[in-house]
């Protein structure tokens, strides 16, 4: 069987990175490292000429449709966020330089195209878990917030910011001065520590169409309050397959550890499993988020020989789950609290998104192609 680069591969197939690496996922298309340099893979020419074949024939509205649910086409247009040529972008600014002095509110600002300045409110700081505590305090906001149809841009905006606040609040945030200041104080993290939440909460702002952002805008679309459309949005977010995935990454560094970095990532690819942390369909050569805090952080040794030893075996880069569990455990975040940062972080983006749905009074509305079995014929 031969075998061909990235490059030729989608010159051959007319498609973007995203989509070649959708293709891999869903598997569509082998790929395999390559002998000559591991970081990169190589595709199947056969199965490529098969795509292409397939490609060229007439698409369905259905087929479209089908294609652009996982990693596939753009289905929503957006001023907010794009990932180009492997850089992360805000409204069309570097996420990445932005992360390097921006707080989460000059971020929010930008993202908003609105000032931070959001209507005081006497919280009441919930009780329980930390993760309980998000829930909870968007919950009460969802049940008692009116709903967006009609209101200005000014007014949602102040709205959003209040938002944010209720949020940081149920992460124990008080007081006054930057978020991630009073979360550090919150969290018991040095100076060091709170700045590292400060380029972490930046950086997970906003990710494009990613689930749970794609759910705030269902919710928004309906005309649903800001608080309504941010807890859709973080109920997405916290399962393993989303935001809370850090808990697994912590988990595969502790099994690197234990048994020894190597045959901790052999024993994994044997066995069919995922390697948590470590590539991502959309950063074929790297999710720039991670480059960005790894390199700030140097992680511990531990941390970097299990780096090392994925990437030798397989190829694969980390991504920001493995970096967000890097910060983690190297300033001993307390239990849910990465789980928080992204939450906290990713609400920014959540709120954007559901302005802009709002500002476009449309209902997302998708149809289901039906595969069951036949209707009764009356």
């Amino acid at each position: 069987m031969a075998w061909i680069g990235a490059d030729e591969a989608m010159k051959r197939l007319g498609i973007r990175p995203q989509t070649l690496y959708a293709y891999v996922s869903r598997g569509r298309l082998e790929a395999r490292p390559d002998p000559g340099d591991p970081r990169r893979s190589l595709y199947s020419a056969e199965e490529i000429a098969g795509l292409a074949a397939r490609r060229a024939g007439p698409r369905r509205a259905a087929d479209i449709a089908t294609n652009a649910i996982a990693w596939g086409e753009p289905v929503l247009a957006s001023s907010l966020t794009t990932i180009s040529r492997g850089r992360l972008c805000y409204r069309g600014r570097d996420a990445i330089r932005l992360s390097e002095h921006a707080t989460l509110e000059d971020a929010a600002a930008l993202f908003w195209d609105a000032p931070y300045a959001p209507r005081l409110r006497g919280e009441v700081a919930p009780v329980g878990a930390l993760k309980a505590r998000l829930f909870a305090a968007l919950a009460a906001r969802a049940g008692v917030d009116p709903h967006t149809r009609g209101r200005s841009k000014p007014v949602l905006a102040s709205d959003a910011a209040s938002l944010l606040e209720t949020l940081c609040a149920a992460a124990g945030a008080s007081g006054t001065g930057p978020i991630h200041q009073r979360l550090a104080t919150a969290w018991d993290l040095d100076p060091r520590g709170g700045d590292f939440v400060r380029r972490a909460l930046v950086l997970l702002l906003d990710h494009e169409l990613n689930a749970s952002t794609f759910s705030a805008r269902v919710a928004a679309s309906t005309g649903a309050s800001l608080a309504a459309s941010a807890l859709a949005g973080l109920s997405t977010l916290s399962v393993p397959l989303h935001g809370a995935c850090v808990n697994g990454v912590i988990k595969f560094i502790r099994e690197s550890e234990r048994v020894g970095a190597h045959n901790a990532v052999r024993a994994r690819l044997d066995e069919g499993r995922t390697l948590p942390g470590f590539g991502h369909p959309l950063y074929p050569d790297g999710d720039p988020r991670a480059s960005s805090l790894l390199a700030a952080l140097s992680p511990i040794d531990a941390i970097a020989t299990h780096c090392a030893a994925v990437e030798a075996e397989c190829g694969a880069r980390p991504n920001v789950d493995l970096a967000i569990a890097a910060l983690s455990v190297t300033f001993d975040f307390p239990e849910d609290a990465a789980f928080a940062v992204f939450a906290i972080g990713r609400a920014v983006g959540w709120l954007g998104h559901a302005m802009e749905q709002i500002e476009t009074g449309a209902l997302i509305r998708p149809r289901a192609r039906y595969i069951g079995v036949a209707p009764e014929t009356l």
